[in-house]
């Protein structure tokens, strides 16, 4: 298929491994153009050489924070002066630490939203003036199921990825007609360093062995196993392509069936 992805250029977050990386990886095979941005240069430089290999692709690595505004100005000023534009924006972040309501204070949960929110806030607000201009543009957040379905433990994740949630479905309404579509993934249990993270957390806790806590992940998919960070990388491309132009405002998970709500 045809993604109509060829020459457009992509600005995908938090990309120097993980499901960031995976996605930016799957748009550079599309022909796409890629800047991808993380904190730690070193990493993210060599995610860009491996991904300029494998793809023949142009990727452009920039050192940024998201959740400092600043930084995301000048990581945007970048990409547009060495690319000239952004078509496709996948906003991506870290999550918050896990925890019951009780341990966080203040603090962390306004740490969780300048991660998880205001990052995506900000980031949209940076390149929609350019895709109005154009009359053409994707912006694909990536969520987690637990703005479906929550999970014990990531409180501060689920109401900061529910924000995002509420203001791409407002912000899909806003900017539809300019020929842009504005989309949230939901990733379930994928095999990710936040994932193993989380398992040896709670291995810790339940004095389990961090395979055996994976294996309990595993048990709650009906598929019966943890996802692959290219199985969302392709929703991702596909939500960013030509081909997915009337899919707006959608919210679509990549759980292997995890999340079994009707909505």
């Amino acid at each position: 298929m045809d993604l109509g992805l060829n020459d457009k250029v992509a600005l995908v977050t938090a990309a120097s491994r993980g499901l960031g990386k995976a996605v930016a990886s799957e748009l550079a095979r599309e022909g796409v153009c890629v800047a991808i941005c993380a904190r730690g240069g070193e990493t993210l430089r060599a995610t860009a050489r491996g991904i300029a290999t494998d793809t023949g692709a142009e990727v452009l690595p920039v050192v940024a924070d998201v959740t400092v505004p600043a930084e995301i100005k000048r990581l945007v000023s970048s990409v547009e002066e060495r690319f000239g534009r952004i078509d496709v924006l996948v906003s991506n972040a870290g999550g918050p630490p896990s925890g019951t309501f009780e341990e966080f204070d203040d603090a962390a949960w306004e740490a969780a939203w300048r991660l998880n929110l205001l990052s995506t806030v900000r980031l949209c607000r940076a390149v929609l003036p350019g895709m109005r201009t154009r009359g053409w543009g994707r912006i694909v957040n990536i969520t987690s199921a637990t703005v479906k379905q929550p999970m014990d433990g990531l409180i501060l994740s689920s109401a900061a990825r529910c924000g995002v949630v509420g203001m791409a479905k407002t912000l899909a309404g806003e900017c539809a007609a300019q020929g842009i579509t504005v989309n949230n993934v939901c990733p379930g249990y994928t095999l990710t360093d936040r994932v193993k993270n989380l398992a040896e957390e709670q291995a810790a806790k339940k004095k389990k062995t961090v395979q055996e806590v994976i294996d309990g992940f595993a048990e709650q998919v009906p598929a019966r196993r943890l996802g692959r960070p290219e199985e969302l990388a392709a929703l991702v491309a596909f939500l960013a392509s030509e081909r997915a132009a009337y899919i707006t405002g959608a919210t679509i998970q990549a759980d292997g069936g995890y999340v079994r709500s009707l909505l």
